[in-house]
């Protein structure tokens, strides 16, 4: 059973019919005691840092957020909840996120001659640096499907498992730690390849020799 986050800001219902459509059995709660003694947990996102990080301390979702990844239970962070487990988003002029990763999140600064349109939108190559669990039996270098103007700098590079090109940036496209995974990409929306990478989240038991 997979509990997805619901705060308000995530794109609940695409998370649930993509789980739905492999046979991988959901719940959504909003409750901090349901969300900590899950099995595993989603935490999806769609919107803006400072008004969903304010959400989540209304809720007392913070707290049982950080310590359901301390259980060591595995944890999938996409888009926008990837972003607010961070220290920092650049985002609403600054916002103090929740400090579960270490690193910040920065806004696409092409120059000006580099007319590369922002948000980043659409289908995009996703390059593994690592070879993870949730990565099983898809190719190197597929396509993913990414809407966002902000993206994960982490700052101990170890952490970064998949990169993204995006005219003359190249950026984390995917973080882990421990139990932990997080995506920019939206693997509900990103067809066979993210439908395969849920399903390998849904068998993963949380551990991960790098």
């Amino acid at each position: 059973m997979i509990t997805v986050i619901d705060y308000g800001a995530g794109n609940l219902r695409s998370v649930c019919l993509a789980l739905e459509s492999i046979n991988v059995p959901w719940t959504i709660s909003s409750n901090p005691e349901e969300i900590l003694n899950a099995e595993r947990v989603i935490f999806p996102g769609v919107g803006a840092a400072a008004s969903a990080v304010k959400v989540l301390k209304e809720k007392g979702l913070e707290k049982s957020i950080a310590d359901f990844i301390s259980s060591g239970k595995p944890f999938l962070g996409i888009c926008l909840g990837t972003q607010i487990i961070f220290d920092f988003s650049e985002e609403d002029n600054g916002t103090e996120c929740l400090g579960l990763i270490p690193g910040k999140v920065v806004h696409f600064n092409f120059p000006e001659d580099e007319k590369k349109s922002v948000p980043h939108m659409g289908w995009n190559q996703v390059n593994f640096t690592k070879q993870h669990p949730i990565f099983k039996d898809i190719d190197e270098a597929s396509n993913f499907y990414f809407v966002h103007s902000f993206y994960p700098c982490p700052e101990v590079s170890e952490m970064e498992m998949a990169t993204t090109q995006y005219g003359s940036i190249n950026f984390t496209c995917a973080i882990s730690k421990n139990n932990l995974v997080a995506t920019q990409f939206h693997p509900e929306k990103s067809g066979r390849h993210g439908l395969q990478l849920l399903k390998n989240f849904s068998t993963w038991d949380g551990t991960y020799n790098a």
